[in-house]
């Protein structure tokens, strides 16, 4: 007897592949888990767009996982999150430019 849609009867048993930044232990003990509702609360709020506000829930849920060990610790800026105030602080060191003492 074979399966339908397949010639021959063969079944395809596929591999699953693991994540690519390794394993993803689950919450079991929910302590991230009001973070990350909030979060979802705020993608629904405001119709699937992450913006600044939902993105801090993001970070915050992120940092989270990362202090309970449910994930390996990493900087913010490699999952994907810029930090303002160094771009403000980059900015704001720019050398004075004196044109006083010209002329």
């Amino acid at each position: 007897m074979s399966t339908p849609g397949s010639p021959g009867g063969r079944q395809i048993v596929s591999k699953p592949n693991p994540p690519e930044r390794g394993s993803f232990p689950l919450d079991h003990d929910a302590e991230c888990q009001p973070i990350m509702k909030q979060y979802l609360r705020c993608l629904r709020s405001h119709r699937g767009v992450n913006d600044d506000e939902c993105r801090g829930l993001s970070k915050s849920y992120l940092q989270c996982r990362m202090e309970r060990n449910l994930m390996a610790p990493d900087s913010m800026r490699n999952l994907g999150f810029q930090e303002k105030e160094a771009s403000i602080a980059s900015n704001s060191q720019r050398p004075p430019t004196d044109d006083a003492g010209k002329g």
